[in-house]
């Protein structure tokens, strides 16, 4: 409980307004300086297959920068072939193996690694025998969090949608409910011998109750920072969430010290 809570900062969205106009800018290369500036302790980055914002020139430009300046690049792929090839060309600190269909606006749900396991276990071997800590994003399922295991993967990224969706819309019982499940499948997850990250739909509103878990040891968010950065800048943006993740951290260690 004592570990200070990472925060990756994810820029994907950045390129999303850039290539509305097809031009060079905003650039996403400059939100990442911005942001290690600004106290994330890494960069998130989904190189989508159909390419919609970032791009393969920004993952070169985005390993280098990572490298020079001593964080961690997590770069997020589809469990496919061109995108394990280009992960592995890469090779970046961390890779996270998500779900994706084209036709959806973001990523909806977490991996079916129970389904998948013929495809995942291979890819997880190749990234992680390349030197990449591979993580999966997954439901705060029970099946999940097993098959995780099972496959090799040294962390798994909890989907916290249901639960920012639920907050969001006022619904307290599913609010709690889903909590409890992400509470269950963190600890469940770090018994098995797994790091647990968390992230998708978390803002200042929701942040506080997910860094309060204490087996989370990092959150990836990137949509709510680069939109709030639009109103306060990106600095700002991030230097706002970091505080409210540290305070929440250190709530529920004065809280545990008095039980």
């Amino acid at each position: 409980m004592g570990a200070r809570l990472r925060l990756g900062v994810n820029i994907d969205h950045v390129a999303t307004i850039r290539n509305a106009r097809g031009e060079g800018y905003p650039e996403p290369l400059r939100a990442a300086e911005l942001a290690i500036a600004a106290g994330a302790d890494g960069i998130t980055a989904h190189l989508r297959e159909d390419r919609r914002h970032i791009s393969d020139a920004d993952i070169v430009a985005l390993s280098d920068l990572c490298r020079r300046r001593g964080r961690p690049l997590n770069l997020e792929v589809a469990v496919t072939r061109e995108m394990l090839d280009i992960a592995l060309a890469q090779r970046p600190h961390a890779a996270c193996l998500v779900p994706e269909r084209r036709e959806e606006i973001t990523t909806e749900g977490g991996l079916d690694v129970v389904k998948g396991r013929a495809a995942i276990a291979p890819a997880v071997r190749a990234l992680r025998d390349a030197g990449a800590r591979v993580s999966i994003f997954v439901e705060a399922s029970a099946d999940q969090i097993a098959a995780s295991a099972d496959v090799g993967a040294a962390v798994v990224e909890l989907h916290t949608g249901a639960y920012c969706e639920a907050v969001r819309h006022g619904d307290v019982a599913r609010a709690q409910n889903e909590l409890d499940r992400l509470r269950t499948a963190a600890a469940d997850a770090v018994g098995r011998g797994m790091e647990v990250h968390a992230g998708h739909g978390i803002d200042y509103a929701t942040v506080r109750e997910v860094a309060a878990i204490p087996e989370v040891a990092e959150l990836n968010i990137g949509h709510f920072l680069i939109g709030e950065a639009i109103f306060v800048g990106l600095q700002h943006a991030i230097g706002h969430m970091r505080a409210l993740m540290d305070a929440a951290r250190l709530d529920a260690m004065r809280s545990d010290s008095r039980t």
